[in-house]
């Protein structure tokens, strides 16, 4: 009934091909009105949105000196943080005068390539996950004028893939390889932070703290987010799960293996739905509630496959002689992605549900070389999402 739902919807997705390598990250700014994307390579890319709605190549950030994993564009301070394979994380700042954007140093002070980077939501920190088996949360030295890090080691026995902040700023959520996702406290003494307690801290921590560890998958975890109050957490793993779990009882964890292929990346929707996206390379509508997880539908529309009606005795001959079938059958893509889904990001609310989202992925399939850069909309997602 769902699916029925969103493939009768009249606003499809649209799509557009940015470059002809794997996109490893992507973010928009306040308005909309640029993209800043990371296609695997030690350059960044900051387009700009033209009167037909495409984004066409605005500046290039060169500093890196391998290829950038992750970036991130805080909205209300408009600066773009970067990191990459080289161990470095930049912040860039927009100089009006110039019209460029100016790089400053972050001492990540790592010796394994940084692999993830999230600001927080008051902008005035972010994380950077890394191979070295700890995570940098970043502030800003004025004195020196460059960002300095601090680090939360232990018990982090892995690489970090993904982290996200709690809405209350003080709080910080960790997936790793060691098949753990973990809850820190993140308040800097540093920044005044005046934390207040919570179902996730009880009583004040000082930071790095270790408030929770959840050890129900048996895989990598690839994604994790607070839900929009702070009260959920939700992750997937590369053993197909999907994991929830409740403040108000961290005892408990809800947990879903799918018969999907491994999901990478998940987003809510809103404070009882999210959505998770993979190597299956289509998002899938999940519900949160007290009894569990619950599929809700695929949010991708499917293309129609040619009619093999048609197909000539030389044509059919052929298909039989190289595949031994003379069907089509299989042989082609049913989603808009050609390959997985590595990020997902937020483009419009309404109500306080997201009513539009973007994807961003990689390809290395013959005849599509890349992957695009996806915008899901539709009119009925915010009922959807309900």
């Amino acid at each position: 009934w769902y699916q029925r739902r969103v493939r009768g919807c009249t606003d499809m997705p649209t799509a557009q091909q940015l470059f002809y390598e794997p996109i490893s990250g992507h973010a928009f700014n306040a308005d909309l009105s640029q993209i800043v994307v990371s296609n695997s390579t030690p350059l960044t890319h900051v387009m700009k949105k033209g009167p037909d709605g495409k984004y066409t190549e605005g500046h290039v950030l060169e500093q890196h000196l391998e290829r950038v994993t992750s970036v991130d564009w805080a909205p209300t301070s408009n600066r773009i943080v970067t990191c990459a394979g080289d161990r470095n994380a930049y912040v860039w700042n927009f100089q009006e005068e110039t019209g460029t954007w100016i790089p400053c140093l972050v001492l990540l002070r790592i010796n394994r390539a940084a692999t993830t980077v999230r600001w927080s939501p008051a902008e005035d920190r972010f994380a950077v996950g890394s191979g070295a088996r700890l995570l940098s949360v970043c502030y800003f030295d004025p004195e020196n004028n460059w960002w300095v890090s601090k680090h939360i080691k232990k018990p982090i026995r892995s690489t970090i893939l993904s982290v996200d902040w709690h809405p209350s700023n003080h709080l910080i959520a960790v997936g790793s390889c060691d098949f753990k996702c973990r809850v820190f406290s993140a308040a800097l003494k540093e920044m005044s932070d005046k934390p207040q307690t919570s179902l996730w801290m009880p009583k004040l921590s000082k930071f790095g703290t270790l408030l929770a560890e959840f050890d129900s998958n048996n895989g990598w975890v690839h994604g994790v987010r607070f839900s929009p109050s702070g009260n959920l957490l939700a992750w997937v793993a590369h053993d197909s799960s999907v994991n929830l779990v409740n403040s108000a009882n961290l005892e408990k964890v809800h947990t879903v293996l799918t018969s999907n292929l491994p999901y990478m990346c998940l987003l809510w929707l809103s404070e009882t739905s999210f959505v998770t996206a993979g190597h299956n390379m289509a998002p899938d509508l999940y519900y949160a509630s007290d009894q569990g997880i619950t599929f809700g539908a695929k949010l991708d529309v499917k293309k129609e496959k040619a009619s093999s009606g048609n197909m000539s005795a030389m044509a059919r001959f052929q298909k039989l002689d190289v595949q031994g079938k003379a069907e089509t059958e299989g042989t082609t893509l049913e989603t808009i992605h050609a390959n997985c889904i590595t990020e997902m990001r937020i483009v419009a609310c309404a109500n306080n549900k997201v009513t539009k989202f973007s994807t961003s992925g990689k390809d290395g399939k013959s005849g599509h070389m890349g992957d695009g850069f996806h915008l899901f909309s539709h009119r009925r997602l915010e009922n959807l999402s309900s």
